[in-house]
């Protein structure tokens, strides 16, 4: 007969919002919490019926960190743990605060899932924004001293176009070609140094995404099926429209560029409230709460893993004429908004997941807020 656990205490582990697996000295899992459920994607009735190693991937310490606490009687953490499984798909990292129930004889230990995705994500973002920053300065550099005898360069390219022989004038019209294509990159470099304040009104953001899909789909992703999943009661963002645009014009673009070797291409949007993220801000009192979510999907071949962590950063990308200067500006544009945007992506399937704040002055429902620094 399997141990139960008391009924106080299943009120209490199901109205955490972390995942809580408790299993006996045999690592047959006797209960799971609602959040449980929904981390593993399956009912605490299937749960029941497996061992923490059918869960958990193979050789993970998960599983011998919970055979020492049970023979110990003492808690124990593991930090940064990858938790992997064909059942849920993407691997996470969590960290995991183990415990032996205290007066039971069946062994039970509880484990409690501590997901690091969202404020791993979030440092990155941050670092992100350093590098923006970085960037901002060398844009006023190449704007003052580089612009300017760019500008001789591609007058004198132009002159002998019209002077030099007609076998030269290949190699002169050259000259004016790559002169506009730095003074291009400069251009979209300098955008990182505007410091101008936004104007800013509320937002239907779902207004946005109809505009931008119209733009696409009579242009490079004709070819592409959308798909949408949106919160009607979605309260409005307090942003500028055209920056908004240019945002997901961006993700749409760089999508559609994915996947035009992809059968059955799609794009998918969605949105939805979710009223659990805060994070500080440098300068400001009270935390900044982001429970708008927009997500931007495509089928794509997923980008490399060597090069998720470092996607916002300037100079990276993964065209081989590409600037690395778009997701870079989507990010500094989502910061100046007060947002933060992160990526999931895995071969069949790039997810880009912005997290905004609702327009100022409209009341938040009363949540579980989960506090990230």
């Amino acid at each position: 007969m399997k141990p139960d656990v008391s009924g106080m205490a299943v009120s209490v582990l199901q109205a955490l919002p972390q995942p809580v697996i408790i299993c006996d000295e045999t690592n047959l899992i006797v209960f799971v919490n609602y959040a449980a459920e929904a981390f593993f994607g399956a009912s605490l009735s299937v749960l029941r019926r497996q061992r923490l190693h059918d869960l958990i991937a193979f050789g993970s310490p998960i599983v011998s960190l919970v055979e020492t606490v049970s023979a110990r009687r003492a808690p124990m953490t593991e930090y940064r743990v990858s938790v992997g499984s064909s059942r849920f798909g993407d691997e996470r990292v969590v960290d995991v605060y183990a415990s032996p129930m205290s007066d039971n004889k069946d062994g039970l230990v509880a484990l409690l899932f501590q997901e690091r995705t969202m404020a791993d994500k979030i440092d990155r973002q941050l670092v992100s924004r350093g590098a923006a920053r970085s960037v901002t300065g060398l844009a006023s550099m190449l704007a003052h001293e580089i612009k300017n005898p760019l500008s001789g360069i591609r007058g004198a390219a132009q002159l002998l176009e019209q002077s030099v022989a007609a076998d030269e004038v290949p190699l002169a019209r050259l000259i004016r070609e790559e002169t506009d294509r730095i003074v291009n990159l400069i251009d979209r470099v300098e955008v990182f140094g505007d410091d101008r304040p936004m104007e800013r009104e509320p937002i239907n953001i779902h207004v946005v995404l109809d505009r931008v899909k119209l733009l696409v789909k009579s242009g490079m992703a004709r070819e592409i099926a959308f798909s949408e999943e949106y919160d009607p009661s979605l309260p409005p963002v307090f942003g500028n429209r055209d920056q908004l645009v240019q945002v997901f014009l961006n993700l749409v673009k760089n999508a559609a560029e994915a996947l035009e070797r992809t059968p059955k291409p799609e794009i998918r949007f969605s949105t939805a409230f979710r009223p659990g993220i805060r994070i500080a801000v440098a300068g400001v009192a009270d935390r900044i709460s982001l429970p708008l979510e927009i997500v931007i999907e495509d089928n794509g071949p997923g980008v490399p893993p060597d090069l998720l962590p470092f996607l916002f950063d300037p100079f990276v990308t993964t065209k081989s004429n590409g600037s690395g200067l778009g997701l870079a500006l989507v990010a500094k544009i989502v910061g100046d908004h007060g947002g933060v945007i992160d990526a999931e992506s895995r071969p069949g399937r790039t997810r880009f997941r912005i997290l905004l704040p609702v327009a100022s002055g409209l009341a938040l429902p009363e949540t579980q807020e989960a506090l990230t620094q």
